[in-house]
């Protein structure tokens, strides 16, 4: 690709391949997988960082749900409102929230394995009430 500078008044811009805005990442082809790929990363070191809270027996079903829906979810969903997913987009998504939970076995619920990332962040009710 050859270098291309955009003049504005006295302002120069110069093309590029992607760049990071209000902690999302852009792309020039307006692809969203650069975007879930580094909300995927982010949200895994986050689980890191939380990982002796949610494995903690001290730590009622209810905390650690909060815990995973006020910590975790919110920094992989960050700008999610954006997304138009494709199927691979989804699974890459419940392949990171099947990792998570999977590996608390005691704090999953089937309300919460039944919703789709969006409910979980916004809210999701047990069906089976």
């Amino acid at each position: 690709m050859q270098d291309e500078v955009t003049k504005i008044d006295n302002s120069s811009f110069e093309r590029v391949e992607k760049f990071e805005y209000l902690g999302t990442t852009i792309t020039n082809q307006n692809s969203i997988q650069e975007e879930i790929k580094s909300r995927l990363t982010a949200g895994n070191a986050c689980n890191n960082l939380v990982q002796n809270l949610l494995s903690s027996s001290l730590l009622s079903k209810n905390i650690k749900i909060k815990i995973y829906r006020t910590i975790i979810l919110p920094v992989v969903m960050y700008g999610c409102e954006t997304w138009l997913l494709t199927l691979t987009e989804v699974c890459m998504l419940r392949l990171l929230e099947n990792r998570v939970l999977k590996s608390r076995e005691d704090f999953i619920t089937r309300s919460l394995r039944s919703c789709n990332p969006y409910q979980i962040l916004f809210g999701c009710t047990n069906r089976e009430d």
